[in-house]
């Protein structure tokens, strides 16, 4: 695959496989997240909001611990999951997914939640007196305006899954082949006599896919912003 080595392709694809499941896991409940803090007041949303966000402000390990109490295979949600469906979740490619999820989940969130503040609500108003309902209104007015929004949150969070080592080495180990993404698999290299070079080749990987998701994210950032313009 492009000149990389076995090792070197299997820690590469299995971290996008890994961020991209995280994303596609965060993406419904950051939007719901976002919507419940911008638009709606409550009793405790200060310290809603604060949960939301606290994967930013502990450290990794930390959450890692956290998700290998929940779970592991003796864990409250672990052990449920594999007693009804035998699924195991921690020391698997899955546990990686969840715990960069976990970690991606607030970036995603502080995206949405801007862009939506942003949004007019007097045009969703307007809509809702012609007769539309919430959903089409969501849909068809709040969405396509806060759609940077929704693609910062997601690079943001795609970028952050991609990095992700504290909470993953904790949580699910470092298994080739199984949760050995990029960042472990780079300082396992780091770790070994000798494998300096091995190491910089998994570094400058890293570096070129995210750039490459930078450059696709401009791009699709200015098509948004063209469309839009056409629709004025």
């Amino acid at each position: 695959m492009l000149g990389l080595t076995e090792y070197e392709t299997a820690a590469l694809l299995l971290s996008l496989k890994v961020a991209v499941v995280s994303v596609l896991v965060c993406l419904p409940f950051g939007l719901g997240a976002a919507w419940l803090l911008a638009r709606m007041e409550f009793f405790g949303k200060v310290a809603i909001d604060a949960l939301f966000h606290l994967p930013l402000v502990v450290p990794p390990v930390v959450v890692g611990y956290l998700l290998l109490v929940l779970f592991g295979r003796s864990g409250p949600l672990g052990g449920w999951v594999f007693d009804h469906f035998g699924i195991s979740i921690a020391f698997t490619w899955k546990g990686a997914a969840i715990a960069a999820a976990v970690m991606a989940f607030p970036l995603m969130v502080r995206a949405m939640r801007l862009s939506l503040e942003n949004v007019d609500q007097r045009l969703e108003a307007a809509a809702r007196t012609l007769g539309a309902s919430r959903l089409r209104v969501f849909g068809t007015i709040t969405l396509p305006l806060m759609a940077p929004g929704i693609l910062v949150g997601v690079i943001l969070a795609f970028a952050r899954a991609l990095g992700e080592f504290g909470a993953t080495i904790t949580f699910v180990s470092n298994i080739p082949g199984e949760t050995q993404t990029l960042p472990l698999a780079l300082y396992s290299l780091a770790q070994t006599p000798d494998g300096e070079t091995g190491a910089m080749r998994l570094a400058l990987i890293s570096i070129v896919v995210a750039l490459i998701a930078l450059i696709i994210s401009e791009w699709l950032a200015k098509r948004i912003d063209r469309r839009r313009g056409a629709n004025r």
